[in-house]
């Protein structure tokens, strides 16, 4: 029997997953998924959680439940592609002979001094709930600190103001606005939005250091009672490990096939693959589909053929009743980018549960 080991059941390791058992698997393999959580935890998701708006089972999803898959609950220690090996946390080793790496991302602090020591962050659902628990525990009129004026920036902050209307709220960011990655129009809407709700965004901020109750703009002291890290993100620390060729986001390369070059029954999905797009939940799942698509021809003994991956659009929130978003070119903005948000979570609960 061929075991085909997925390592994480995010995004990308669902999808893969989901498309396998929706076809027949051949009678020789079987799949095995290795996460540390007993579900899936919904990431686009986590700012809510964080921000006290959503219970924590509200963002989970159950894994399949099929004959032929089997889940392992552990933490993925390292790899040895050599010896066809994952170690686990516990001492564990599991072999496998094909292999997706699908583990997903964690804060890239850039270097910063006491960034990871003094701030929270909301790359897993272990660090949001903490970072929950840090905000909730802010006194009325207390201070908190966004680091990062991205998506997940620009929507913790705005779901935290309508959560904690008391709280002094800031975005800070190097560049000139926030959400600088976006069309000018669609940053300057949502700009518009915070000045109307109160909540501060700073531009050109050159984070030196963090201590423990403020941030340091050069030798500027910015007071903080909490400050939360959205300023970047890089592959897990199992992945930063390997040695194999990357890209300058420490992304791995791989061939047209999302196989490691060098390894070729080894399969890389999600944050962790050097993809022609940034890191989202979107070009995960879609890589995973494609990937399915891969081992079933070469299951059959056929060449894969495989069309270009294409993004359907980012969406973004602005509390409950508002939102952003890119739809090709299109930049929306106000109520219908909010409907539709929700429509694509509802969808992807019902999809993978």
């Amino acid at each position: 029997m061929k075991k085909l080991l997925v390592l994480g059941g995010g995004y990308g390791g669902l999808a893969l997953i989901q498309k396998l058992l929706e076809q027949h698997l051949p009678n020789d393999v079987e799949i095995v998924l290795i996460d540390r959580m007993p579900y899936q935890g919904i990431k686009t998701e986590y700012y809510a959680l964080a921000a006290g708006t959503v219970s924590d089972h509200d963002l989970r999803i159950a894994f399949p439940v099929h004959p032929r898959l089997s889940v392992k609950y552990g933490e993925v220690d390292a790899i040895n592609l050599d010896k066809r090996l994952v170690l686990l946390a516990d001492g564990e080793l599991v072999p496998y002979d094909l292999l997706a790496i699908a583990l997903g991302c964690t804060d890239n602090y850039h270097g910063i001094p006491g960034a990871e020591e003094h701030t929270c962050g909301i790359q897993t659902l272990s660090d949001t709930r903490e970072t929950y628990r840090r905000l909730n525990d802010v006194k009325p009129y207390g201070t908190v600190n966004i680091v990062g004026g991205g998506l997940s920036g620009v929507e913790l902050a705005a779901e935290l103001r309508e959560s904690r209307p008391d709280l002094n709220i800031t975005i800070l960011d190097r560049g000139e606005r926030v959400l600088s990655a976006f069309p000018a129009k669609l940053s300057k809407y949502v700009e518009e939005w915070f000045s109307e709700h109160q909540v501060q965004t700073l531009g050109r901020v050159s984070v030196s250091h963090i201590e423990k109750d403020a941030l340091f703009n050069g030798s500027e002291a910015i007071p903080s009672d909490v400050t939360v890290w959205t300023g970047g993100i890089q592959p897990v620390k199992v992945i930063q490990e390997l040695n194999l060729a990357k890209d300058h986001g420490g992304r791995v390369i791989l061939s047209q096939y999302h196989q490691v070059p060098d390894y070729p029954e080894v399969y890389v999905i999600g944050d962790c693959a050097s993809l022609p797009f940034a890191p989202s939940a979107q070009a995960a799942g879609a890589q995973g589909e494609q990937v399915a698509q891969i081992l079933r021809a070469l299951w059959n003994n056929e060449t894969p053929k495989l069309g270009k991956i294409k993004l359907k659009g980012t969406l973004g929130s602005l509390g409950k009743s508002e939102g952003f978003g890119l739809l090709g070119r299109r930049s929306v903005m106000g109520r219908v980018p909010r409907i539709l948000k929700s429509g694509v979570l509802w969808m992807s609960k019902r999809h993978f549960g």
